[in-house]
């Protein structure tokens, strides 16, 4: 391996060298039909070399960054046979990584958690705040109240409140996303009012679930125009009781001309409320010409009337509730992944290595297996 200021390598005669032609005893000798492996490991800056598969253990100890692999021919007609991990490699690599990544996981465990100074500052009444916070956000109101119990914790926020946003949230996720706008205007009257952009974000949604609901079976979203929108008429929580199918013969899957006049005339009044937003200008386009295609679902932006699409609006708009409340917008449990992620992003472009193997995600799910 070779960088800008350093060579380190081993030669067929087993010793090692680091920037100089004079070796040091390191391992066996090779020879024409061997397979020898290099390995970096930059967690612990060292390297190590294998012999057929074995490990020849470390060579070389505090390597820089910006190695790069070299290999040195001295007998003319020599030829080398490298593999970068196109095949599979001789030695258990993938076994390696499993031993690095144990090894940190239990490094980082073993730290000890910072001492309790009173209730708020334990460790486990943090984390179970943290847990508690989550569901509370995230309406599941069942679980919290659960939770709740079992821990001693207590609500920051009324119960109906909660139970409110589970039943736009709902909403949303079913796609009925002009009876969320009607039940937000009944429940939280100014809201959208001082947010135009996460209106015009739930109307341009409304517009993809109305293409999405031509040729389907599913219960549609009510009104279509944006006025009737913001004047609904129909009990929401009637609606939300309603999860039955209704029997649909094949001939009325065809879309209607009534229901297409519905959609063309919905899109001229977003069009012309002529917004200045870039991102809101691009994801109306992006709407309009799912229209162009015969089958939208199977068309390249078909993406856009996946049910997944939805999971961003419901949050968006059950963040911008909580904050008319005076709650966070983030819970606690989000707001300390993101920063981990974040820091370990960091960590891999400052070239620490370990980074690689600690990632939250690996962590998590090592974590989680049974012992």
């Amino acid at each position: 391996s070779s960088g800008i200021n350093a060579e380190y390598g081993h030669g067929d005669d087993g010793n090692s060298f680091s920037s100089s032609g004079n070796g040091k005893k390191y391992g066996p000798t090779f020879t024409t039909g061997d397979i020898i492996g290099c390995c970096v490991n930059m967690i612990n800056r060292t390297v190590f070399y294998t012999k057929n598969g074995i490990n020849l253990g470390v060579a070389f100890t505090d390597v820089p960054l910006g190695l790069y692999p070299t290999v040195g021919l001295q007998t003319p007609g020599e030829v080398a046979d490298a593999n970068f991990g196109d095949r599979p490699f001789v030695f258990d690599i993938e076994g390696y990584m499993v031993e690095c990544r144990t090894k940190l996981r239990r490094e980082i465990q073993s730290h000890s958690s910072p001492a309790p100074h009173g209730d708020n500052n334990d460790l486990d009444t943090v984390l179970k705040k943290m847990v508690f916070g989550y569901m509370v956000h995230h309406g599941y109101c069942g679980a919290a109240e659960n939770f709740a119990k079992a821990t001693n914790l207590y609500f920051f926020e009324d119960i109906p409140s909660i139970q409110n946003r589970q039943r736009v949230q709902k909403l949303i996720m079913k796609g009925l996303i002009g009876d969320a706008i009607t039940l937000v205007q009944e429940l939280y009257p100014t809201l959208l009012g001082n947010k135009p952009e996460l209106l015009f974000k739930l109307q341009i949604r409304n517009f993809i679930e109305m293409i999405n609901n031509l040729n389907s079976s599913e219960p549609q979203s009510h009104p279509y125009s944006i006025a009737s929108l913001m004047n609904g008429s129909e009990d929401a929580d009637e609606k939300m009781e309603v999860d039955h199918k209704p029997e649909i013969n094949e001939a009325d899957r065809q879309p209607s001309r009534q229901a297409l006049e519905q959609l063309l005339l919905f899109g001229r009044e977003l069009a012309a409320q002529n917004t200045q937003d870039e991102d809101l200008k691009r994801q109306l386009q992006e709407a309009f010409s799912l229209l162009a295609y015969r089958d939208p679902k199977q068309s390249p932006i078909g993406y856009l009337l996946h049910a997944n699409q939805r999971e961003q609006l419901c949050a968006d708009l059950n963040s911008a509730i909580l904050e008319s409340h005076g709650l966070p917008r983030q819970p606690p449990l989000e707001m300390a992944i993101s920063q981990s992620k974040n820091t370990v992003g960091r960590m891999l472009e400052e070239g620490l290595g370990a980074a690689a193997y600690c990632g939250l995600d690996q962590f998590l799910n090592c974590s989680l297996k049974p012992q």
